[in-house]
């Protein structure tokens, strides 16, 4: 990965177009650069199957005539005058859209903090491909383990160029390493698989590449012989951290302002209300220093702040950008994303506070039921939030983990769920999205 790049040159292209763009009739624009950078090194038994580099700086224009948008794209290289003149000239024929727009001026980020996150660290081809290969070898190494499904390395950056003509102009960058491997165990029908992996903004900070493949070599050695359980109602389920954090993400989901506007959430009327069971809490912090998922400002220029969603078990915000909010009679918290030409709210380091309990002490306390490791389909409705998944893991039973199970569905309501829950304390905030262990009494299991 190359050394950290200097935008200056992006960001005055990106000046450049505006006042071009204004210069041909818009009223109003902004521009934005998507930067990338990154290689990877992909290895299955031994030997090296890919590596791949890539780098992109992505423009995109988007202009306001009145209450009309337009956006246009281009890759480096491209006519800054005739883009300018196209995306206007798009943009006189284009349908009125009451809500777009660019943020208030009041809104915008006039400074912001080095939250430290860009790693300048040299990872040459070499030292992927050394770590991929230790990955896997040491999956390999646990007695059990019969093949391999590959292992990975991989290095990068990437970031925000932003331009508005109403006075805004900033960058960052963020850097990620990554390492993982997925491996199997058993024979014939009886095969499992399951994988691990670490990712970071800083090199130094990664798993050592031989701990991830142990993990995963110990992880999947326990799925053999899987069996089936009775089908059966009030049942106690335990998510593992890995199935959490894609539950907490149901969460996000539910309490986005763009949802809400659609009327495609199920807690679209829940705002001041109860929707998580009493004492529980879930953060939103872009500006933690070193936070996987923190920025400076948003997708247009304005800076967040932390938030508590919900405080004691009550809904406290929707997550909101410029023109969400205003579709809401709402102002912008800066959590809109830039996805190309287009500006949509997102969660930035989001957070299921945890509890009090260790996991150990969480699983003691169900006594009989299941620990799940991995879910399986898509069986989430988020307007009525109906929820049906596939699911794998280990039966619990006297309050301990004993054989594992497979090809079972749990389900519920989410709305239920999200009052059953029961947290431990092991939260790991290395990801974007972090929870704990959990338990939901109540579900409905079916199996055999």
């Amino acid at each position: 990965m190359s050394s950290e790049i200097d935008s200056s040159t992006l960001l005055s292209r990106a000046t450049q177009l505006i006042d071009l763009a204004r210069k041909a009739g818009a009223d109003a624009a902004d521009a934005v650069v998507v930067r990338s950078r990154s290689q990877s090194v992909s290895v299955r038994l031994g030997k090296v199957e890919g590596t791949e580099s890539s780098e992109s700086d992505d423009f995109s224009l988007r202009v306001f005539i009145g209450k009309r948008v337009a956006s246009v794209s281009a890759n480096p290289g491209f006519d800054l005058q005739a883009l300018a003149e196209r995306a206007v000239a798009m943009a006189k024929v284009s349908p009125e859209d009451p809500f777009a727009c660019l943020a208030d001026e009041e809104n915008l980020s006039k400074s912001y903090p080095d939250l430290q996150l860009l790693d300048t660290t040299e990872v040459s081809s070499e030292m992927l491909r050394e770590a991929a290969l230790s990955a896997e070898a040491a999956a390999l190494a646990v007695e059990g383990v019969t093949n391999s499904s590959g292992a990975g390395a991989s290095a990068g950056m990437g970031g925000l160029v932003l331009a508005t003509s109403h006075g805004f102009a900033g960058s960052y960058m963020a850097s990620r390493f990554g390492h993982s491997v997925s491996v199997i165990a058993g024979e014939g029908t009886g095969m499992e698989r399951d994988y691990d992996f670490d990712s970071r903004l800083y090199y130094a900070d990664l798993d050592d590449p031989s701990e991830i493949g142990r993990r995963a070599g110990e992880r999947v050695v326990k799925r053999i012989n899987p069996r089936q359980v009775p089908t059966g109602k009030g049942v106690t389920v335990v998510f593992d951290p890995r199935v959490a954090r894609g539950f907490v993400g149901h969460i996000a989901g539910a309490i986005n302002g763009a949802a809400v506007a659609r009327k495609t959430s199920f807690l679209r009327d829940k705002m001041g209300q109860q929707v998580l069971k009493a004492g529980l809490s879930i953060t939103d912090d872009p500006l933690i220093v070193r936070g996987p998922s923190s920025r400076p400002f948003d997708g247009e220029g304005v800076s967040g702040e932390r938030l508590v969603m919900i405080e004691d078990g009550v809904l406290k915000h929707w997550f909101l950008s410029t023109s969400t909010g205003r579709e809401l009679g709402l102002e912008t918290n800066g959590r809109g994303v830039r996805g190309g030409s287009s500006v949509t709210p997102s969660s930035t380091n989001l957070a299921l506070e945890p509890g009090d309990v260790s996991p150990d002490e969480l699983i003691r306390s169900v006594g009989n039921g299941f620990y799940v490791t991995e879910l399986i389909g898509h069986g989430v409705n988020m307007i009525t939030g109906e929820y049906s998944r596939g699911a794998t893991g280990f039966w619990i039973e006297n309050g301990e983990l004993t054989f594992p199970v497979s090809e079972v569905t749990i389900a519920s309501n989410l709305k239920e769920m999200f009052m059953r829950l029961t947290l431990a304390n092991d939260i790991d905030r290395k990801f974007g999205v972090a929870a704990p262990t959990f338990a939901i009494e109540g579900m409905t299991l079916a199996g055999r």
